[in-house]
């Protein structure tokens, strides 16, 4: 086995010592997904996205009188998911007159509010925006 460097063996050359087969094919010839296509049949099959509301959020809703619907909750999760698929992390989701900051890797809502509440419609920390 040719060594890179007298170290190490190339990529191929372990692909190929491991698995028995060329890089790009699989034992009968077929090509072999892409990591793309390999990563997305993962993400369809993995659970759905479900949110958690803080402590601090659920405050909030309850201070100001505000309940969420099975259909706004559900719209909410899939805007939460929109923000996951596009790789944001503190998302800010407007949905109808309200609007929920959501901690992306936590699936957890951090605060909540109707628009209106925003004197100068100002949202700090966060790296995206869902409308819903």
């Amino acid at each position: 086995m040719n060594q890179i460097g007298k170290q190490f063996p190339s990529i191929e050359q372990i692909t190929d010592q491991y698995l028995g087969q060329s890089r790009n094919t699989s034992a009968a010839g077929k090509p072999e997904s892409s990591f793309l296509q390999i990563l997305g049949q993962k993400q369809a099959k993995a659970e759905p996205l479900e949110l958690k509301f803080s402590k601090h959020a659920s405050m909030r809703l309850e201070d100001r009188n505000i309940s969420l619907s099975k259909e706004q909750h559900s719209r909410l999760t899939t805007g939460a998911r929109k923000a996951q698929e596009k790789g944001i992390k503190e998302s800010l989701v407007l949905l109808d007159s309200l609007a929920f900051i959501v901690n992306i890797p936590n699936r957890t809502v951090v605060t909540a509010m109707e628009q209106g509440e925003s004197a100068d419609h100002v949202y700090t920390n966060i790296d995206g925006a869902v409308i819903i």
